[in-house]
């Protein structure tokens, strides 16, 4: 259910981009933040995956994680990239990044939101497969002495390092003028430096690895946390809300910079850890259409702004009566693609993967796609 929302509420704010969409509309226009329920699902899931195993005095098996996750994510990452380099006539913006900087997972460092680029919001993909990278490396040092003081201390001291690096960056090179706390932020040093790079977006994956460990190692907290969902939906939402009330935008304040996805990723912790009960509103009763959404959400978040911006050029000659219906008209046909890279790219090397691999081994939930954004 809540990769479903993720994706859904990305695509409707990205439709917002090629004016599909009214991106004054605050449901709209507050859509990047799924990037930021996108990075705590995987942090949950992923952190799941490696803890386990050491919760059952077992090593995790690290060659095995590898594997999966690269027959996971670069298959329909490799297929879309050679559409975005081999038929750039299809691209929803004419530049785009260096392919080596795609090939290489850095492409969100030293990124610019202006002029807009091609397939650059894939930015989110870099962080998540840095991520891959980092967690075990981190995790296997924290396993030299593993003490729930270390484990607290090193996720605590990752979004306080975020953060400071924050508070720095929007200081010294968005404010304008620069150290005035009240200046007016810049937008292009903004994104390059703070919205897109890791460092400054580690906030949602730490948190859904803290869930994770409270799962795995405090089953009578996360029981406790699970006793009342809904509520802890209300107020995980509630704490969504105030966030975008602190943003204003997608170009913070520097309240918002340094605060604000700290506040966005404890709250959608809290709607993840909610939503993983049975017992709650989202979790209770499956809604028709919502699995397929979920299952296919990586294929659509790779394809999607290259099919809306497609309908949105080919709307604009169409009558007026038309043109009220390009929105719902761009959605089908990004749904279409996606899961036509579903079905003939993503699902085949899936099903290579449990093969060579072995099917995931952990209960937590369905394996996660990379976050979508920008």
């Amino acid at each position: 259910m809540l990769r479903a929302i993720a994706i859904a509420w990305v695509m409707i704010y990205h439709a917002s981009l090629y004016s599909l969409a009214p991106q004054q509309n605050p449901l709209v226009g507050f859509g990047w933040m799924g990037v930021d329920l996108f990075f705590v699902l995987s942090g949950f899931l992923i952190a799941g995956q490696l803890l386990r195993p050491m919760a059952e005095m077992r090593r995790p098996d690290y060659r095995r994680f590898f594997w999966r996750r690269a027959l996971r994510t670069l298959p329909a990452f490799v297929a879309m990239l050679a559409i975005y380099f081999l038929m750039p006539a299809w691209r929803e913006r004419s530049d785009i990044q260096p392919l080596w900087t795609f090939l290489t997972f850095t492409q969100n460092l030293g990124l610019a939101a202006m002029p807009p680029r091609g397939f650059s919001h894939t930015w989110s993909l870099c962080v998540e497969e840095q991520f891959y990278l980092a967690f075990p490396l981190a995790l296997a040092l924290v396993a030299l002495r593993p003490t729930p003081r270390i484990v607290v201390g090193a996720l605590a001291g990752i979004v306080l390092f975020g953060m400071l690096l924050g508070a720095w960056l929007w200081l010294a090179h968005v404010a304008s003028p620069p150290f005035d706390i009240a200046g007016d932020p810049d937008s292009g040093p903004y994104m390059r430096l703070i919205y897109y790079p890791t460092w400054s977006r580690l906030d949602g994956l730490v948190a859904g690895v803290g869930i994770a460990a409270m799962q795995v190692f405090r089953p009578a907290w996360w029981a406790r946390l699970g006793a009342r969902p809904n509520l802890g939906l209300a107020v995980g939402a509630a704490g969504v809300v105030a966030a975008a009330v602190l943003f204003q935008n997608e170009i913070g304040s520097f309240f918002a910079a340094v605060f604000g996805y700290p506040m966005i990723a404890a709250s959608m912790a809290l709607v993840v850890a909610s939503g993983a009960s049975p017992r709650s509103i989202i979790g209770r009763r499956a809604i028709p259409g919502v699995g397929a959404l979920a299952a296919g959400s990586y294929s659509l978040y790779l394809s999607h702004k290259m099919v809306l911006h497609a309908v949105a050029v080919a709307a604009a000659g169409w009558p007026p009566a038309a043109q009220a219906r390009a929105l719902p008209a761009a959605l089908l046909c990004a749904a279409a693609a996606g899961a036509a890279l579903y079905w003939i790219i993503e699902r085949p090397f899936l099903e290579l993967r449990d093969r060579l691999a072995g099917r995931s081994r952990t209960p937590l939930a369905p394996e996660p796609v990379a976050a979508p954004t920008g």
